[in-house]
């Protein structure tokens, strides 16, 4: 019976396979992708190709996976000691290798400088002329230079001329610049890995436990690109799980819904069953069959299309900047490709089962006197297991928003969270969209009371006797509206708060900021601060060490000038003062838990251990909480990461010629990778980068709600406009004419729409309440942003859907003649 009722009803269920089969692939396709990143292919060593061995500073407890791109263990920041070196020395010979930030004007803002005794060892090769055989003289990649061109090179020293002594073919893994090893040392004193020329145990037994010997494949680990491949891979592995979720939870609801729609248009049927004889379980049970066929036939056919998908989702991620672009996914029979297809196969029939669960209960309490009934009229659709199932999603929802306004404000800077928790107010609007239904239609119909003619009474009556099916239409078009407008705006809120926070701390007027470089070289603050009038203040990135118990922990350091510092940022300091800043204290973040007059212990990237004292802590959010270090730490920053600062801020003296000293500014850093701007074109691009990542994020998380949410007010408007030919049959009986039917259905699925719209409103204002609650407590008070563009769009796309699925089985019901129609329903 399961099977021949797919057969007769099959639109009722096409919407239902159509979002499995979507669902399956979507969950099949990311699950191929998060396993075969589990067995990654072993990337083949590139800078140290034809090195017999690479000893590499190295701390044995320190996982890369735990630390943000560009940290260093303290180990790997000090380099290769002159000791250890030594060693190594005597064990056969070595080169030296230095890794630095070393760009040719209007180059790759990723160059990096070597050492030119190091680059056979990567396979490089003169194409024309010669080694450096002095400090002003380079080999570049053939593609950017001509042998005997003077180039300039900026650096993390400063901008300076060179001539090409010499050219080598261009690599697709590294954009290098080779200097004399006398200039790579002053440019770079850190030593970043050495070559052993001599055999490999003998190395190990010299090295001991000081350091990493690598051979083989294992000197992969000493290439830059080991660390861009995991910021990438941990960008996949933390948006594709947030995805799939959505996709699950999506697709449950899509199949939950239709399947209790198809069961309220059958109640008659259904009841005729159980007057010949079927029992509630017989019942129960032909309903699950119903939802197993259709499982089974969309779990097959989403397996195999999230199979030959896996590749195009690596793609998108490629072209989004998430994932790396040497990723690629294969089908084969190996377990990482398997298992996650059986497991893909199995959610699908799971879901399916989920979703027509209530369904099935539902079908199972229909007595068999609803055979008999002719009315028209049903109940308000809310059983008492849907009510208190929505009034506990309505009370959780509310109150999980109130706990991040007021207890949790940064769960909202976690995408992976506050995603998920957008959804919980939404799905419970679509719970209880039945007790809604009828004072809605009443509101919504109120200006239409007076008009001439029957429409708008048949309308609104329509829909108040049929408050099950008016909720059961209305929930797609509440889901999409609602959960993109959540979404959408949250994401746009929480990027016009970050740049209203950036824009309330700096107080300078201007600021530096990178231009097609990494960053900025202390060379050109100081050239700009020489300037009259002018004061400057360059935060340049460092990182500092301190014990916790037998580990170390790593933070952010920002080594200024202080009274720089005071002039040009606004901190909120909560205690002590930047006024007592000097060459021995520090101001830290509240979050740090330290008092002010206290001792701070720490390790710097080079090795010194110094003991700070506290002079001032200020308010700051969970990744923002960095130290400010005195000047007198700056050579730190270059063992650290690359010695050049992130952006400057610039203020002018009160008297000073504001056209001269600007002029005076572009002229300084003209040529040198920084560009000049004013704080609000500092705001912008700093918005632009941070937001990135968290829109790719959201964004695609929406096109997934988007996709299964316009399936199901599709689906679901065409099942409930062809399971009514009688009504279509007794206006026409009545007199109505094909236009007036048609004006009817049509303007009955606009006020559904509209329920559907006006239920989303609700329900994205209790999110944008929490969110607001969060960004004020986060960033203080900020407005917020609503693309109300797009939430525009996506509302009139929801609407034309509902009337297309009203317009096509009504058209096609009118073809057809009026005995007829009256006949196939009795």
């Amino acid at each position: 019976m399961a099977f021949q009722t797919l057969r007769a009803r099959w639109v009722s269920f096409l919407g239902t396979v159509v979002a499995l089969v979507l669902g399956v692939a979507q969950v099949a396709a990311m699950g191929v992708l998060l396993m075969t990143m589990l067995d990654l292919p072993d990337r083949p060593a590139e800078r140290f190709a034809r090195a017999p061995a690479v000893v590499l500073p190295s701390d044995p407890t320190w996982n890369p996976a735990h630390h943000d791109l560009g940290i260093r263990s303290l180990a790997e920041a000090k380099g290769v000691s002159p000791e250890l070196r030594q060693k190594v020395e005597a064990t056969g010979g070595t080169v030296v290798d230095r890794s630095f930030y070393a760009q040719l004007e209007g180059g790759s803002k990723d160059q990096v400088g070597h050492p030119w005794p190091v680059a056979r060892f990567g396979g490089y090769a003169l194409a024309d002329g010669k080694q450096p055989s002095s400090d002003k003289e380079i080999v570049v990649p053939s593609d950017q230079a001509r042998t005997g061109d003077e180039v300039t090179v900026l650096t993390a020293a400063g901008v300076a001329r060179y001539t090409v002594s010499g050219t080598v073919p261009p690599v697709g893994w590294e954009d290098a610049v080779f200097f004399s090893d006398t200039e790579a040392a002053r440019l770079s004193p850190r030593v970043e890995a050495l070559v052993a020329l001599g055999p490999a145990g003998t190395v190990r037994e010299a090295v001991g436990k000081d350091a990493e010997v690598l051979t083989g494949k294992d000197r992969h680990q000493a290439d830059a690109s080991e660390d861009q491949d995991r910021e990438t891979l941990d960008n996949t592995i933390t948006l594709v799980p947030v995805m799939a979720g959505v996709a699950g939870t999506t697709a449950i609801f899509v199949v939950a819904s239709t399947f209790a729609f198809a069961v309220i248009q059958r109640r008659r049927e259904v009841a005729l069953l159980r007057a010949v004889g079927a029992t509630p379980k017989q019942a129960r049970k032909m309903v699950r069959n119903e939802a197993l066929l259709v499982g089974v036939f969309a779990s097959a056919v989403g397996t195999v299309l999230g199979l030959l998908g896996a590749q195009l989702l690596a793609d998108m991620l490629i072209a989004m900047d998430i994932s790396p672009p040497w990723f690629t996914v294969e089908p084969s029979l190996h377990w990482t490709v398997l298992a996650p297809l059986a497991g893909a196969f199995l959610v699908g029939i799971l879901v399916a089962l989920a979703g027509a669960a209530a369904a099935a209960r539902r079908a199972g309490n229909i007595r068999p006197i609803e055979a008999l009934r002719e009315a028209a009229v049903d109940d308000t659709g809310m059983t008492r297991g849907r009510f208190w199932l929505g009034a506990a999603g309505l009370v959780g929802g509310v109150g999980w928003t109130a706990w991040i306004a007021v207890g949790s404000p940064a769960s909202v800077l976690s995408p992976n969270t506050y995603v998920l928790s957008l959804m919980v107010p939404v799905l419970a609007a679509a719970v209880l969209a039945p007790l809604a239904v009828g004072p809605l239609a009443k509101l919504l119909m109120a200006p239409f009371s007076r008009s001439s003619g029957p429409t708008a009474m048949l309308v609104r009556e329509s829909v108040l006797t049929s408050r099950r099916r008016t909720a059961a239409t209305a929930a797609p078009v509440l889901l999409t509206v609602g959960l993109a407008f959540s979404l959408l705006a949250a994401t746009d809120s929480l990027g016009a708060a970050r740049d209203n926070g950036l824009q309330n701390q700096v107080r300078s007027e201007y600021a530096l900021a990178p231009d097609g470089t990494p960053g900025i070289s202390p060379q050109v603050i100081d050239r700009v601060a020489r300037i009259d009038g002018v004061q400057i203040a360059a935060p340049i990135l460092t990182t500092i060490y301190t014990h916790d118990e037998d580990r170390l922990e790593e933070n952010d350091g920002l080594v200024v000038d202080p009274a720089a510092l005071k002039r040009t940022m606004d901190l909120k300091v909560l205690d002590g003062s930047l006024d007592d800043l000097d060459d021995n204290s520090t101001a830290v973040a509240d979050l740090w838990g330290m008092d002010v007059g206290s001792t701070l212990k720490v390790l710097m990237a080079d090795g010194q251990e110094v003991e700070l004292r506290i002079a001032a802590t200020y308010k700051a959010m969970r990744g923002e909480d960095v130290a400010y270090l005195p000047p007198r730490f700056a050579k730190t920053a270059g063992y650290a990461r690359d010695g050049l600062a992130r952006r400057a801020y610039i203020s002018l003296d009160p008297g000073t010629d504001r056209a001269a000293a600007t002029a005076a500014i572009r002229e300084a850093v003209a040529g040198t990778g920084a560009n000049f701007m004013t704080r609000d074109q500092l705001v912008a691009s700093e918005s632009a980068y941070a937001r990135h990542l968290i829109e790719v994020r959201q964004r695609s998380t929406a096109v997934i709600i988007l996709l299964f949410c316009f399936i199901a007010i599709l689906n679901t408007l065409l099942m409930a406009t062809s399971d009514r030919k009688r009504d279509l049959a007794v206006l026409r009986m009545a007199g109505a004419t094909p236009r007036q039917v048609v004006r009817f259905f049509v303007a009955e699925s606009v006020l559904v729409a509209a329920i559907g719209v006006v239920l989303a409103l609700v329900a994205t204002a209790v999110n944008l309440a929490g969110l607001w609650g969060a960004l004020l407590q986060l960033f203080g008070a900020t407005p917020i942003v609503v693309p109300y563009a797009v939430v525009v769009v996506v509302a009139v796309v929801s609407t034309l859907l509902a009337v297309i699925g009203t317009v096509l089985p009504v058209g096609a019901a009118l073809r057809a003649r009026t005995v007829q129609l009256v006949g196939a329903r009795e």
